[in-house]
Formats: C-alpha cells, structure tokens, sequence
C-alpha cells in the first residue's frame, strides 16, 4: 500500500511514483489489475440515493397550512359534506403535484459529472498495449494518450511529447496547459500541476504515457464529484418567508377556530356538531388556498418573461431569488470572457499593431496603432512567421470558424487572415522541410523552411537565442531589455505572450535537432499578444448590477494577472487586489469575502467556502449570493449559492444541472435583466399578498364574530370555498402581469429577512377585515330586516366581498398615487380580463340553477344589487384614504 505521508504525485519524480503505487513503466499484469480493481473499485463516480416517489410526494405536503386544510377536510367529510372536503383534497393534490414536479426536473447534476470520465482508454497490460473500458483502470496502471482523448482518470505524466490539455472545465484556465514531466511543487493547485492530466480533460496537442494515480471518486473531477453532491442546497428565501408565514397563519386559524368553538359551545349552547362546522368554516375562510396558485402563477410569468430574454429558468421559486440577489460570484472564462483566443497585439520593428475581429473567422483588420496600413515589408515578414511555424487549422461549420488543434496557433492563424495572408497558399509556397514540436521544458516550436528557420514561443525562452531584431530598414542589434518590457506589460494586461524569430539557414543536410535551434544567432520578429477578450456587454451589465446595488466578484481557477486584467475591463468595484487560493486559509478567507472583489487559481471546495463566506456575511449574516459558471470545477458552488446560475452554450451539462437558471445566450448582461425581472416578481408577489391576506383575514374575522356572538352565519363554508379558489384568484393572477415600477433597477436589493408581513401588510389586513367585516355584515343584516330569505341575504353578502375584492384590486395595483393610473395601456388588459371574468363568474353563481344547486345561492333583486354596490363604494374610498393617509410625509409608505 502507498506511504500516506509520501509526497502527492505531481510533487514526486516519475520513479517515485511508480515506486509508490508498486507499478513500473511498462504496465501491470492482467492479474494484478484485477486485484487492484476489486481493492479500489470501478472508476467511476458513486450515484446519490434518492427517496422514493412517495416519501418525495409526502414531502411536498410538510406545510402547517396544508396539513391544516388536510384536517378541514377530513372533519368536513365526517360531518357529511363530501363536496367541500373533496374541493379542499384536489387542492391539496394539485399543489403537491406542482411542487414534484419542479423537485425532479432539478436533480442530474451528479450524473452529468459521471458523463465525463472517459468510456474507454488505451492501457499497458501484460507487456502490450491494448484498449480496455476506462471502468476497468486501477491506480498503476500506465495510459498512453495522443490529441483528441478524453483523459480517462488522474495520471502523472512519465513521458510528455508536445502535450497540451484543455482543463477550462476544470481549472477555469481558458488557454490550454502545457503539460511536462518534472516534478512540482506539492501545494500546487490542479492548474499549476503541469505534470499531471487529469479526469475528463481533453487533450489538444501531443501525446503522452502517464501513471494512473487516482481513479473514480478520488480523481479531481471525481472529488468535485462527491463534493457536488453532499451540497445542502440553500432554501430560496422566498420558501424560508412563505413557510414562516403560512406557519403563523395556521397557528392563528387554529387558535381562533378553538376559541369560535368554545364560545358557541360553552356561551351560546350550540350543538357541538353545528360549532365544529362553523370552525371549519372559518378554518376554510382564513386560510389562504389560494396562495400556493397565486405563487407559482406569478413566478411562472416571470419564468416566461426571462425565457424571452434567454434566462432559462429550472427552479420556480428561483425567479424571486433574483429580486433579492445582493452578491454575484461569477466565473471569468466562459463568462466574462468570451472563452475564445484572439490575438489581438502585435509589436515589431518599432511599431506596434492592433487586430480588431473576434473568434477565428477573417473578419477584422491588422493595423498600426493610428489606425495607418502597416507597410507590405512588415506585413511580408510577420505573415509567415504567424503561419508557418503552426500546427494548427481553421475550419468553418454550421456554428461559425473553430480551431482544429491548439487554440493559441488557430489564433495566430486567424491574425494573418485579417492581415490579408492566406495561410494556405503560405504553406503551399513554403513547405515545411523538418520541424521540432512544442515542449513544456524548452518552451518554444520550431519549424525549417526551404532557407530558414522559424522559432516560436515564450519570450524568456525565445530571447535568449536571439542576437538581432527584424526593422524596415534592416535588421538591427537586438535591444533584449525593452523586449522583455513590452512582453510583461502585454502579459500585465492578461495577455498570453508568444515571441516570433527566424534564421537564416541555406538548405542543410542534417535533420533538424533541438541543438541546432540551442545555437542560437536568430532574428526576433517580434511579440504578439492573446487575449481571452472580455465580452463587449459585460461592462455595461456589471455596472447595472452595481447600480441596483449588487456586488460582483470574480472567482476564477485562472492566473492572477489575467483576473486581475478582466476584472479591470468589465468594471468590477475594486480590481486592483487579487487573492488566490492559497491565501485563503481560515480566518482569511472570511476577511477576503468581505474585502476583496477578484479571487484567482481558486480550487472548487475553495469556490464552495467563498459562496459560504458570502452568504454569511450580510448586514445581518443572510446574503443572498448568486453564482455563475460553467466548468465542472463551477457545479458545486453552483448548487449551494442561493441562485447558481450557467452558461448554455459553452457551459458543461454537470454546470447546467446543479444550477437553477440557464443563460441561453451565454450573455452577461442577461443577468442584469434576469436580476430586473426577479425584482418585479418581488414587487407583484407582494402585491398578490397585499391583495390576498386582508380578503382571507375579513373572511375569518366574519365567521369568528358570528361564532362567537351567537349570530347566523352570513358565509357558508362553500361559499368561502368559491371566493377563495374562483373569484380571488382570479382577480389577483392580474397582478402577476403588472408590468416594472420606473425606479426597480435604482434601488436597493430587497434584504433576504425583511418579513413578508410588514407594518403596511399588518396594517392594511386590520383595515381592510374590518371593512369586510363591516360590509359583508352590514348588508346581510339589512337583506334579512327587509324580508329577504336566508339564501338570497347570504348570497347578496358573497356579492359585496366579490364585488369589493374587484375594487380593492385596484387599489392594490398602486402603493401610490391614483388607483387608475395605466389603465388605458395594454399593460393593464390583465386587470380587465380578471375584473370582467369575475363579475361574468358572480352572475352565475347568483343566477345559475346548477350553481344555485351546487352553492345553494340564490337570485337576488335590483334593491339588493344596489346596496351591494354602495357598500363596495364606500369601501373602495375607504381603502384610498388609508392610501393618501400615508403618503403624508414623515408617515411610512409603502415600498
């Protein structure tokens, strides 16, 4: 067994390792691979358990309201009325079916990691190379890997030709790594551990021979893997309040159901039966059914509004999330960046060069700095040296120019293509006689032509063996300090920094050998600098974000000074300090979530602990933090963020499944709009409150004082049925479509704790019941002085709460200012279609036989209508008053 207190293997030399895991270089015997695998086990990643379908549906009925309406209906099915309880049953039913339903659609991020571990993989086995599952691979086992493979498990490298990993899905890293055999340094993080490939990279360049080391779960991706899926996702706080609230709803339904039924019972004498139904019936009134429907109906607009604006949405509850975003944590490849080379500097012989154009395809130009057409011998002696000595090609499909091969040379390819060069017709002209590939060690390409020889690479490596420097005029001796200058000043600004030089070299015999570029004597071309570039809207939306008063931070596996650089380009708050991974120990790391804006080469339990720190640091330690991403290495800080947010295009399906939202478009700025329509889903969701809670609260305050005052009841417990499910939530889905108050995006985000019940919600339910109260009261006692039977003064009382609830709705549209305000635009059409719907639904449910059957309703005269429309009159104007009330200064007003 391995020594635990050995070094890792990227700290360990090729022999040590081996040495380590009992293994050699020419593989392990089909015998000992076997026991190996029975020790180890497959390599592939541990599936999640999940509960079954019916403790999951159970589950969706945890809530004291829903366990509530669940004893009113089993009471009112002992007592004989099969219609209400089963009306309050299919309720039930129905919302826990939604709530399933959203639960399964949110689960696969686990099973998308497994997906990337290779299928299968080229091993030594018995002395031979031969092809097996990549289940089967054990720790010693020796893989042999060429350009194109997916890395089938965790591998030091013994042998490296020209080899190149893209490892941005797991590091952040956008340019490809160089990959070697030397030993580094054992707190290296998986981006800096060049000697290592890892599980489900790819590799672009080169091939390679490296020891299996870790297999499965205790690969990188693997441990990220199972990191993923021992995330505790965080409840949104929206489903934190509505829990709270319905809590504090059912404890006070119940409290007052008690006391109407010891009051009947022990004050007036009733029948224990009679006063168990009237505490149904306020049960019935008090409770809000219609709140689970007014909550998912009004997210699911929101839903619809971002889908047209590319924010795909997975997780309902998500939508309001975003209205109280206060921190996003976003990745930078993918994100901020376009997640594409460009090369987009150029300095030689003096003068220095700008490319415009993105991506690989022709479109651009190469120009001088004033914007002048350099002159055709620059031009003559750059295009070659951007060509010639590159391995790479371009290729144009449905999706637009790719690179084939390393993505830095498809760079320098798409470079001379805005430069006017066709680099196939360079080729053909000047075929290649002998090349030396890339390697991590010497750090530099080669390439020999018919009379010279090319070089290409790092300028600490390429400088060296330069003795002069190319100019229009005629080569000049080389001024090796400046160069180095301007290569760190290209590399300060995020660049990746490659030097071209070329020798003169009439027609040797001998091949091309390392020692003969070793000798030196070149002519620096010049340097050309690449850049992952920012996207062109990510400025202008993180400056939204900060307007509407969200922090954003960087968190990226990537270099420092390329963090550092982009952070800068698309405005973050403070760019100037950038903290890594390894300054982020304990106590640190609490400080630098407070303080810092940029954190780099930051690993993803690292990612996960700063997500936490975050969340946990708000002015009173309840953040609401959003993440994007869309590596692996992004999943599972994706999943515990309050809002994980990924990319649809470039984003990994593991990125996609643990977050919560999808940026179909890959734009940055769709967050910022996402972050808007989040916020107007707030605003309408407490308005569907404002609106809902004072109707059901007068309801029960009507049902409580006839209880208890010994009174006929002017409700029956149907009728609060039918105000509830029909004619309320009718009139309050309008809401959902109210369209953004003018100052949404210049305001603060809405505090994660604020309480949905407010002093204004207090307020306006106390206000509005007693009106209710008043009027539902006011008019059935009226109807039955003036003769009216107990059927039609009940359902001229249904008519006064309907109608008033109609009118209130109005009052509710505004916080402030008049109550009709936009209601010649289309924006208020919903409010019509509901309000009209509903006096439709109220006729027949007065006129209707089979609703008069059903409800035990009954016609009613022009009298009655004409005291149901005063009261609601006089209701509606009350309501307004309360309003102008508070608009007095130094009175609260309403958000």
């Amino acid at each position: 067994m391995p020594d635990p207190a050995a070094l890792p293997p990227h700290a360990s030399a090729p022999a040590e390792a081996l040495a380590a895991l009992e293994a050699g270089p020419e593989g392990l015997t089909s015998a000992a691979a076997a026991a190996r695998l029975a020790r180890h086990g497959p390599n592939r990643l541990p599936g999640r358990q999940r509960p079954g379908l019916a403790r999951r549906f159970a589950a969706q009925s945890r809530s004291l309201l829903v366990q509530l309406l669940a004893v009113a209906a089993l009471a009112l099915g002992v007592l004989g009325h099969a219609v209400d309880a089963g009306v309050i049953a299919a309720v039930i039913l129905l919302n826990a079916g939604i709530g399933l339903y959203l639960e399964q659609k949110a689960e696969g991020a686990l099973a998308a990691v497994v997906a990337l571990l290779a299928p299968r993989a080229r091993v030594l086995r018995d002395g031979r190379r031969q092809e097996v599952a990549a289940e089967s691979l054990v720790p010693g086992d020796v893989v042999a890997v060429e350009a194109g493979d997916r890395v089938p498990a965790d591998l030091r490298l013994l042998e490296a030709q020209a080899l190149r990993a893209q490892e941005a899905a797991l590091t952040g890293e956008s340019l490809p790594a160089d990959k070697a055999v030397p030993a580094v340094a054992a707190a290296a993080p998986p981006g800096d551990r060049h000697c290592m490939l890892h599980a489900g990279t790819v590799v672009v360049a080169g091939t390679g021979l490296g020891l299996v080391v870790a297999t499965g779960a205790a690969t990188e991706v693997g441990r990220i893997g199972v990191l993923l899926g021992a995330v505790t996702r965080s409840e949104t706080p929206l489903l934190r309040q509505i829990a709270r609230l319905g809590g504090w709803i059912a404890v006070a339904v119940l409290g007052f159901a008690v006391l109407a039924f010891l009051a009947g019972t022990l004050l007036h004498g009733q029948p224990a039966g009679a006063m168990l139904l009237a505490a149904v019936a306020l049960a019935v009134a008090a409770i809000p059914e219609e709140l689970p429907a007014l909550v998912t109906v009004t997210l699911a607009v929101g839903v619809g509004r971002m889908a047209r604006q590319q924010a795909l949405i997975r997780n309902l509850a998500a939508v309001e999330t975003l209205g109280s975003v206060g921190v996003i944590c976003s990745d930078k490849t993918g994100t901020f960046t376009r997640n594409e080379l460009v090369a987009d500097r150029v300095s030689i012989g003096r003068h220095r060069l700008v490319a415009s154009g993105t991506g690989y395809g022709p479109e651009g130009s190469l120009t001088l700095e004033d914007g002048a057409v350099p002159p055709a011998e620059l031009l003559g002696t750059l295009l070659p040296a951007l060509v010639l000595c590159n391995d790479a090609e371009l290729a144009r499909g449905a999706a637009g120019w790719t690179a084939v091969g390393d993505p830095l040379e498809a760079a320098l390819l798409a470079l001379a293509r805005r430069a006017g060069g066709d680099h196939a017709a360079i080729r053909a002209a000047q075929p290649r006689r002998g090349a030396i590939p890339f390697d991590a060690v010497r750090r530099w390409m080669a390439v020999r032509q018919a009379d010279a020889l090319l070089l290409k690479g790092g300028p600490e490596a390429v400088l060296p063996l330069c003795t002069r420097q190319w100019d229009v005029a005629g080569d000049q001796p080389l001024e090796a300090a400046s160069w180095l200058a301007e290569a760190e000043a290209m590399a300060r600004s995020g660049r990746r920094v490659l030097a071209l030089a070329r020798r003169s070299e009439p027609a040797p015999e001998a091949p091309l050998e390392p020692a003969a570029v070793a000798a030196g004597g070149f002519t620096l071309v010049g340097l050309v600098g690449l850049l992952d570039p920012p996207r062109p809207e990510a400025r202008q939306a993180v400056a939204e974000c900060r307007a509407a008063g969200i922090r954003v931070v960087m968190i990226t596996g990537d270099h420092p000074a390329t963090a550092g650089a982009i952070a800068a380009a698309v405005g973050l708050a403070r760019p100037g300090r950038v903290l890594t991974g390894a300054d982020l120990p304990g106590e640190a790391l609490r400080q630098g979530a407070a303080g810092v804006d940029v954190f780099a080469r930051v690993a993803p339990e690292q990612k996960l602990a700063l997500v936490e720190a975050l969340q946990a640091g708000g002015p009173r330690g309840d953040q609401v933090v959003a993440m994007t991403g869309d590596g692996v290495n992004d999943a599972p800080a994706l999943a515990r963020a309050d809002i994980g947010i990924a990319m649809g295009i470039a984003g990994t399906d593991a990125a996609k499944a643990a977050a919560q939202m999808v940026l179909a478009d890959d734009n940055f700025a769709t967050i910022a709009a996402a972050v808007r329509e989040g916020r107007v889903v707030a605003d309408n969701l407490r308005k569907a409150l404002l609106f809902a809670l004072p109707g059901n609260g007068g309801e029960g305050l009507v049902v409580l004082v006839a209880a208890v005052a010994g009174l006929t009841m002017p409700l029956a417990p149907l009728h609060l049925l039918w105000v509830n499910l029909v004619t309320t939530v009718a009139l309050s889905l309008a809401l959902a479509f109210e369209p953004a108050e003018a100052a949404v995006m210049r305001r603060p985000p809405r505090a994660p704790d604020a309480p949905l019940l407010d002093g204004l919600l207090l307020r306006r339910i106390l206000v509005v019941s007693v009106l209710v109260l008043a009027g539902v009261f006011g008019v059935f006692t009226w109807a039955r002085a003036g003769g009216s039977s107990l059927a039609e003064a009940q359902t001229a009382a249904v008519n006064v709460l309907v109608l008033f609830q109609a009118a209130y709705l109005f009052n509710v549209r505004r916080a402030a200012g008049s109550p009709f305000a936009g209601l010649g635009t289309a924006a208020a059409r919903p409010v019509w279609l509901a309000v009209t719907g509903t006096l439709l639904l109220q006729l027949a449910f007065t006129y209707a036989p089979p609703l008069q059957a059903l409800l035990g309703t009954a016609a009613i005269g022009v009298g009655l209508w004409a005291a149901v429309a005063a009261v609601t009159l006089v209701l509606f104007l009350l309501v307004e008053a309360e309003k102008r009330w508070l608009e007095v200064p130094g009175r609260q007003r309403p958000e």
